[in-house]
């Protein structure tokens, strides 16, 4: 067991607040609720052992909220007889963008965390996957359209996490994800979890994606059914096991001679419309797919990111993306591995 276990914390208080709440029928996600989750992952990750957090700052009453429940739980009212680790909001200036996550992730991979848990939705993951490397994520979901997250008890996330962190996950705790990466000469690559979206809408504007009268193309990592927003549209076309190796390509049109299907997806929370596809096929692994579409905009995971002009040679092929800690097989395996053994969580 690591003496040493560190686990970030990336708690995005932006996550589940964006404009869909006002043009379909998403949620908010407030503070009170994502200062709470975090006070219970704390626990779970004291218990497994984990001596040291460090977190993103948070505006927007998120960390003053957390501050509020650990003093509670110092003077007795809640948490009795759990050990929490030490918590410390790391040191950094804010700009309420996701250059924010993006800073955060890089000073806890200079500080060596052993695991990193995420707090958001897709674009949440997405950003913390452009800077952890190889250092495993647990995705918990707090956002719009969470494909890639889960909905999880924080408390049995963080005993899992801890785990991870102290050495104690056994086989099968982590999967390499698939990732989309779009690529332009001249550009850093960027990429997306779940899906790479050719929209005609010129410009970014309020970056969430819900129109699909504009939609002209479609990439995913995986296609799911079940699952909200515009990896839905490829899940009701050919279900996709997420980690086959595989993804999808779907052809969007607005043209009726071009239809070969019309389905009817929920492409936001509360908001089910039909989208007509043109036609299909799989996407092959390294191989890269030019994105030559003039005064479109590329959505990255449902928000758009980028201004395309002309054809600018931009591409996009799927690749490796994050280790994602499984929390299901973490927890298999301690309880298996406990039956045997008189060894608690945290000694």
């Amino acid at each position: 067991m690591s003496a040493d276990a560190r686990v970030g914390i990336v708690a995005n208080p932006a996550s589940g607040r964006d404009i869909r709440r006002l043009v379909a029928g998403a949620s908010v996600f407030g503070n009170a609720d994502k200062a709470g989750m975090v006070f219970r992952l704390l626990a779970g990750l004291g218990a497994a052992g984990v001596e040291r957090t460090l977190m993103m700052p948070a505006g927007d009453g998120l960390s003053s909220a957390l501050r509020r429940q650990l003093v509670g739980r110092t003077g007795g009212n809640a948490g009795a007889g759990t050990p929490f680790p030490a918590l410390e909001e790391l040191d950094m200036p804010l700009s309420s963008t996701a250059a924010d996550t993006l800073c955060a992730v890089d000073r806890m991979r200079a500080e060596g965390v052993d695991a990193i848990v995420v707090l958001g939705g897709d674009g949440t993951h997405r950003v913390v996957a452009k800077a952890c490397g190889d250092i495993p994520i647990c995705a918990l979901s707090t956002g719009t359209n969470n494909v890639f997250p889960e909905m999880r008890e924080t408390t049995v996330a963080g005993i899992a996490t801890g785990l991870v962190a102290t050495g104690r996950a056994g086989p099968g705790a982590l999967h390499r994800e698939a990732a989309l990466v779009v690529e332009r000469p001249g550009a850093a690559p960027d990429l997306a979890l779940v899906d790479v979206a050719v929209t005609r809408e010129r410009f970014v504007g309020a970056r969430a994606l819900w129109r699909h009268d504009k939609l002209c193309e479609l990439f995913v990592t995986f296609a799911d059914p079940s699952a909200v927003g515009l990896s839905s549209v490829a899940g009701m076309l050919a279900p996709l096991e997420r980690g086959s190796g595989q993804g999808l390509h779907v052809h969007l049109t607005q043209d009726p001679a071009r239809v070969q299907v019309l389905l009817q997806v929920p492409l936001a929370p509360g908001l089910v419309t039909k989208v007509a596809v043109a036609g299909w096929e799989t996407l092959e692994r390294g191989a890269r797919v030019a994105l030559a579409a003039d005064g479109a905009s590329v959505a990255l995971d449902g928000e758009r990111e980028i201004e395309l002009r002309g054809d600018d040679g931009a591409t996009v092929h799927l690749a490796d993306g994050p280790l994602r800690i499984d929390v299901s097989a973490v927890m298999e395996y301690a309880a298996a591995t406990q039956a045997t053994s008189s060894q608690p969580l945290s000694s």
